[in-house]
């Protein structure tokens, strides 16, 4: 039987609010990836959004750490999303592990802005404590969801790893200096890369 939409979703905001909240996310997203965060303020996102006035985006959020926050869970929630579809199809664990590797920079390739911008975000992070930001930040340098995967492997006979939190952190920390050097010289065969670190990964799970 058909029904009627409502008319607000469930947390309480029209879905006009929300597609305004929406469209300064992705203004944030462009921003950071255009200046970097230290001279991302709203005056310059509200050029991207092409916004009247500053106000329209307190009256959404009420400060940069919330906003950050905001683009912090969207593009880690968009690249959860693609990794989690592109390990789901494969039925090996070295082929989840390879479509682990390769998620990211599918990711990269598609969404160039929310890799910058997530990377800025990273950085701030890690530089010091970010009020309001550092859970949500951190959860996107979480090794968890890998560490899992190589212990599955482990168990079905794939894999050999002593100890999958430390190859886990040494995958993520090979893929953050790629991409990285990706950033600094714009080097175009991100497909090359991928393989390239597959091939050395996969190496070091081999079991006998």
């Amino acid at each position: 039987m058909y029904r009627e939409p409502p008319a607000r979703p469930v947390h309480g905001r029209t879905f006009t609010q929300d597609a305004r909240r929406a469209q300064i996310v992705e203004a944030t997203i462009e921003t950071l990836a255009e200046i970097g965060y230290t001279r991302t303020s709203f005056t310059a996102i509200c050029r991207h959004a092409n916004l009247s006035s500053t106000g329209l985006i307190s009256y959404h959020f009420a400060g940069k750490p919330q906003l950050l926050r905001e683009v912090t869970r969207t593009i880690v929630e968009k690249a959860g999303t693609l990794r989690a579809c592109r390990v789901a199809q494969e039925t090996t664990y070295r082929g989840k592990l390879a479509a682990y590797i390769s998620s990211h920079f599918d990711f990269m390739a598609a969404f160039p802005a929310h890799a910058r911008a997530l990377t800025e975000i990273a950085e701030l992070v890690r530089e010091g404590p970010a009020p309001g930001l550092d859970d949500v930040a951190r959860s996107a340098l979480s090794v968890e969801g890998l560490v899992v995967l190589l212990e599955e492997g482990c168990r079905a006979g794939e894999f050999r790893v002593s100890d999958p939190a430390v190859l886990a952190l040494a995958v993520h920390g090979a893929i953050d200096n790629v991409v990285r050097h990706h950033e600094l010289f714009a080097v175009a065969d991100l497909d090359r890369l991928a393989r390239e670190l597959t091939d050395i990964f996969t190496r070091c799970t081999l079991s006998p």
